[in-house]
């Protein structure tokens, strides 16, 4: 017998394993709940609760279902959020104003020469054993 959980009995997990068979669904999907249904009985998987999240194709967490065709797409919903911060921090002033073709220069670099100082080629040396050579090292 089949151990059940919630006070369920067998029959009503074979009911909700066979459930999905009658829904109308595209094949893939209903494959996909009926695996998770039948690998909830085994007990090695018993703790990714399976059987539970077989409505969710196994997934144990939300998963975007928008589409181009439906409402609105993810890209404008991440657009939208993008455009409110930057709204949000030129207000209360940690971003300053500018226009959106500006480029902000926040910091130079110089050159500062090419190679190590004599101070760490001697560390270098010290640390490795090695010797430093001629004057070409140096």
């Amino acid at each position: 017998m089949i151990s059940a959980r919630r006070g369920e009995d067998a029959r009503d997990s074979l009911r909700r394993s066979t459930m999905a068979a009658h829904v109308a669904l595209r094949d893939h999907a209903r494959r996909l709940i009926i695996t998770c249904m039948q690998l909830g009985t085994e007990p090695d998987l018993a703790e990714l609760r399976l059987a539970d999240w077989a409505h969710m194709l196994g997934f144990r967490s939300h998963f975007s279902t928008r589409s181009r065709h439906y409402s609105t797409t993810l890209g404008d919903i991440r657009a939208d959020r993008e455009h409110h911060a930057r709204l949000n921090d030129i207000t209360t002033g940690c971003l300053p104003l500018f226009d959106e073709d500006t480029v902000l220069v926040i910091s130079e670099w110089e050159y500062a020469g090419k190679g190590h100082s004599l101070g760490d080629q001697l560390l270098a040396a010290a640390i490795t054993g090695t010797q430093l050579g001629g004057i070409h090292d140096l």
